[in-house]
C-alpha cells in the first residue's frame, strides 16, 4: 500500500493515519472540523490535501450513522480504489449503502477493537492497535482486491485480523462491548447522588466496573442507536437474571431459615455462572484464561517507586502477568497488586519483603 485517505480525524481515524504514516504510507486527511484535521496534520498523521489520484484505500472514521452517506460522496469523487470503515456496527450501514446505491464491491466493513476513554486527535496513538483484534466484515459483493487492501492496512497497523459476517459481528459486540458499556453506566449512575463518605470507600472493584462509563455520551448514542436491538436482547437476558438474583437476595435476608437457604443457593448459582463466563474470556495472547495469584505490595506515591518495585521483581526472576493499582485514601501511597504464576507467589513475597517492601499477603 502506497497511499491512503482517512476521512474523520478523531481518536481512531488519527491513530490509523499515524500508524500508516509510520510505515511509509502517504496519508491524506480530511474532516468536517477544520481544527481537528489541522491538529492531526500537525501531529504528523498525514497531509491536509486532496490526493492527485485515487488512493489505494480510504478509511471512513465517521460515526455509524454517517458511513453510508460518506461512502456515497467519496465514491462519487473517486477518492480511492477501495473503501473501509472503523465503525462499531456493520449491518445498518450496509442496508443504508444499498439504499443509496453505493458500490459494494469496493467496500469492506471494518472495526478495530481498540480505543481510549479520551476522544479527539490529541488522544491518538500510532500504537493504539498493536496486537488488538481488527474485525473485517466482507459482504457477498466485496471483491478480492478490496479484502486484500484491508488486510494489508490491518497488518500495517499491527493489529490481528478477524473475518466475520456483519450480523455475527453486531451480535458479538453487543455482548462484549455495547451492553457492558451500558451496565457500567448504570452502575456509575448509582453513585450520582451518593454521599462523599460513601464514594471515599471506592476501591478497585467499583473502579473496574465503572471505568468505561467516563466515555463520551454523544459518541455512544450513535453506536447504540445503530445496534439497538442486539444490545436490547443482551440487556433483556440480564434483566431476567437481575430479577432472579434480587428475589434470591430478599430470601437470603429473610428470618426464615428455609428461605435463607433457598436464597443462598440462588445467589451461589449466579456467582458460579459468573465464574464460568469469566473463565471464557481469553487470557494473554488469546490463550485460555489462566489463574494467577495476587501479591499486594504497598508502594509510596513518589517518583521512581514503581520502577524500583519492578526491578526487584525482575531480580527475583518472576514474570508479572497482570497488574492493578489502587490508591490509598488519605495516604501518599498505593496498593499495587501483582498477578503472578501461583507457583512463584511465595518466592516473590519472600524476595520483596527481604528488599524492604510491605507485602499484604
Amino acid at each position: 500500500m502506497r497511499t491512503a485517505a482517512v476521512v474523520g480525524t478523531g481518536l481512531i481515524g488519527t491513530s490509523v493515519a499515524l500508524a500508516l504514516t509510520a510505515r511509509g504510507v502517504t496519508v491524506y486527511l480530511r474532516d468536517r472540523d477544520s481544527t481537528a484535521v489541522q491538529t492531526a496534520a500537525a501531529m504528523g498523521a498525514g497531509l491536509e490535501a486532496t490526493p492527485p489520484e485515487p488512493v489505494d484505500l480510504a478509511v471512513l472514521a465517521v460515526p455509524p450513522g454517517r458511513i453510508a452517506e460518506t461512502l456515497r460522496l467519496v465514491q462519487a469523487e473517486r477518492l480511492a480504489l477501495s473503501y473501509t470503515d472503523v465503525a462499531s456496527v456493520k449491518e445498518q450501514p450496509l442496508r443504508e449503502m444499498a439504499e443509496l446505491g453505493c458500490d459494494a464491491t469496493r467496500y469492506i466493513g471494518g472495526h478495530p477493537l481498540a480505543g481510549r476513554e479520551r476522544s479527539g486527535p490529541l488522544a491518538a496513538r500510532a500504537d493504539l492497535f498493536d496486537g488488538r483484534p481488527w474485525v473485517l466484515t466482507p459482504s457477498r459483493e466485496t471483491d478480492t482486491e478490496t479484502l486484500n487492501r484491508a488486510l494489508e492496512m490491518v497488518s500495517l497497523c499491527r493489529a490481528v485480523p478477524v473475518v466475520m459476517a456483519p450480523r455475527d459481528h453486531d451480535h458479538a459486540v453487543a455482548l462484549v462491548s455495547h451492553a457492558p458499556h451500558l451496565v457500567s453506566a448504570l452502575m456509575a449512575a448509582r453513585l450520582e447522588h451518593a454521599q462523599d463518605t460513601d464514594t471515599r470507600l471506592a476501591g478497585q472493584g467499583v473502579r473496574d466496573v465503572t471505568r468505561v462509563a467516563g466515555s463520551d455520551p454523544r459518541l455512544w448514542i450513535d453506536i447504540l442507536g445503530a445496534n439497538a436491538n442486539a444490545v436490547a436482547d443482551v440487556l433483556a437476558g440480564l434483566a431476567t437474571d437481575l430479577d432472579t438474583v434480587v428475589g434470591a437476595l430478599r430470601s437470603l435476608g429473610a428470618e426464615d431459615e428455609a428461605k435463607r437457604e433457598l436464597g443462598s443457593r440462588g445467589v451461589e448459582a449466579l456467582l458460579r455462572r459468573g465464574n464460568v463466563g469469566h473463565g471464557r474470556i481469553p487470557g494473554k495472547h488469546g490463550q485460555p484464561a489462566a489463574r494467577y495469584e495476587a501479591v499486594p505490595v504497598v508502594v509510596p506515591d513518589r517518583p521512581g517507586e514503581l520502577a524500583r518495585l519492578f526491578a526487584d521483581v525482575g531480580r527475583a526472576e518472576v514474570n508479572i502477568e497482570d497488574i492493578r493499582i489502587d490508591h490509598a485514601q488519605g495516604r501518599p501511597a498505593g496498593l499495587v497488586e501483582l498477578q503472578v504464576d501461583p507457583r512463584r507467589a511465595e518466592a516473590l513475597t519472600t524476595a520483596l519483603r527481604a528488599g524492604g517492601w510491605t507485602v499484604q499477603r
